[in-house]
């Protein structure tokens, strides 16, 4: 006889949500509520992730408590008739109850209760589905791998007089992993940079990594106010971008305007990163090279050399600290959009590193009022 599908409960589904959103992982909320990864993979799957709304049962349902009535009143060889006087409920009520759930021999309570609940859904049409033109639009950038809160922040610029093209980027994370809504491709969940098909809560973390000791490194906490405040460009934050088979790419982002260099590197040691960075920040004009922010990564031991040659003033996090240069941390995280975990990164060309940096470039950004940082720098230049 096959094995009965156990159902959650409400009380479990509620468990299960209330852990998530708290930012628990998936294997510790199975072991909360008894159950294996992969069942309470499901109940998250398949709202994508997002804390679902409560909901509330007409008050002319069945009740859970009714239902567990019938199932008791079947086992006792009781009449549909007789149950339906004891629940007082019309006996049409309880010969369809009874007969959409298995028949009699068949009948349980439980998942009686819980095929009801999804019977009763009824999903509203989401704003995606309803406006062709916003879908559109939406789809577009999603495949030129813009994220959710540049093409909402886009919206909001390009279309500031109608309201019918906005659309938040919670709406558009909804489209993408809940598809059951049907409205946007499951192909375009490639071109989110995270690569995930849920959304995660923001209480979720990652530990960090530990970093060697490099000589005379000036810290952190002596660079100028005026790489704080951001006012002045030139200011640069870097770091080694990891692949596979012990490959890497540099990046240079520039504070003030968000621009983002990629700069290939024969490899890991110091001499190599020093003599590709130093070609590269060569190319800049000299009113942009004025700092530059490193992680505390052994890569740059030899930072002397590449402040005499670059007349940078190399300034180094606090040890454990990686966040300190936020700037760059937050484009390392766009870029694994393009470069994702087990990429060979060492098989891309500086031409090709070139147009990564140009398309990510020319994506709006929030946190410059979703203008480009292409343009940003160019206002800069000019």
């Amino acid at each position: 006889m096959p094995r009965r599908r156990q159902e959650f409960s409400a009380e479990q589904r509620a468990e299960i949500w209330k852990r998530w959103k708290a930012g628990q992982s998936m294997s510790d909320i199975s072991r909360a509520v008894g159950r294996m990864p992969g069942t309470v993979h499901g109940v998250l799957s398949a709202n994508g992730g997002f804390v679902p709304p409560p909901r509330r049962r007409s008050r002319l349902a069945l009740t859970l408590e009714e239902r567990e009535e019938i199932s008791r009143g079947l086992a006792s060889g009781h009449s549909m008739r007789n149950i339906a006087e004891t629940l007082r409920r019309a006996p049409s009520t309880i010969t369809r109850e009874v007969a959409r759930n298995g028949g009699a021999p068949e009948y349980r309570a439980s998942p009686a209760d819980s095929r009801a609940g999804q019977r009763a859904r009824r999903p509203k049409r989401c704003l995606l589905a309803i406006n062709s033109r916003l879908r559109r639009f939406v789809a577009s950038k999603l495949q030129e791998d813009w994220s959710p809160e540049q093409i909402s922040g886009a919206l909001r610029r390009e279309y500031p007089q109608e309201l019918s093209m906005r659309i938040s980027h919670e709406t558009i994370y909804k489209s993408l992993f809940v598809q059951a809504r049907g409205v946007l491709k499951k192909e375009l969940l490639k071109h989110l940079r995270s690569r995930r098909t849920m959304r995660r809560s923001k209480l979720a973390t990652t530990a960090g990594q530990q970093r060697g000791q490099i000589r005379d490194a000036v810290s952190i906490r002596e660079r100028p106010p005026e790489v704080e405040d951001r006012a002045v460009p030139g200011h640069w934050e870097g770091d080694l971008l990891a692949g596979a088979s012990n490959s890497h790419i540099a990046t240079l982002v520039e504070r003030h305007s968000r621009f983002t260099m990629l700069v290939k590197v024969a490899g890991k040691d110091s001499t190599s990163v020093v003599r590709a960075l130093t070609r590269a920040a060569r190319k800049l004009p000299r009113e942009l090279r004025r700092s530059l922010t490193w992680d505390r990564g052994t890569e740059l031991a030899k930072h002397r050399e590449l402040a005499m040659a670059t007349d940078f003033s190399i300034y180094f996090c606090e040890p454990q600290k990686p966040w300190q240069r936020g700037t760059n941390e937050n484009t390392n995280r766009f870029l694994r959009q393009y470069f994702p975990d087990g990429t060979d990164v060492s098989t891309f060309t500086q031409r090709q590193l070139d147009a990564v940096a140009r398309r990510l470039n020319q994506r709006p950004r929030k946190t410059l009022e979703f203008e480009t940082p292409a343009a940003k720098l160019k206002q800069v230049l000019r």
